[in-house]
């Protein structure tokens, strides 16, 4: 569950580092986001001579959280980090790459981009 405030990882090679979640995007007036929510975030470190940049403010999808994700038949997904994977306005990551395992549900909120470019998919 992902909250205002909470810090994040970033799971791509787009050049952050760490982000810090803003608020969340299109679920109304929910408090928590779960994996495949969309966020709006700061970034909070980046790697130098990258296009991002420290202080910038960018949309990211969560792919992984430390609370587990509980699916229909009874299988249990629990991280040990909490991570996002930045993108642009159409849902396209910025990242040529996506590091570490990320869910199976973020093709059923259509970024087949994300989970092409990941190396396993739980």
């Amino acid at each position: 569950m992902i909250q205002p405030q909470t810090l994040l990882n970033v799971a791509d090679n787009s050049g952050a580092q760490e982000l810090m979640c803003i608020r969340i995007v299109g679920t109304g007036n929910h408090q928590y986001a779960n994996i495949g929510d969309v966020i709006v975030a700061v970034i909070k470190g980046a790697s130098p001579n990258m296009p991002l940049e420290k202080s910038e403010i960018i949309r990211a999808v969560i792919v992984r959280t430390c609370k587990e994700l509980k699916r229909g038949n009874g299988i249990i997904i629990r991280s040990d980090d909490n991570a996002a994977v930045i993108i642009d306005k159409e849902g396209n990551p910025k990242g040529t790459r996506i590091f570490g395992a990320i869910a199976r549900e973020l093709r059923h909120f259509n970024f087949t981009k994300i989970v092409s470019l990941a190396p396993e998919v739980l």
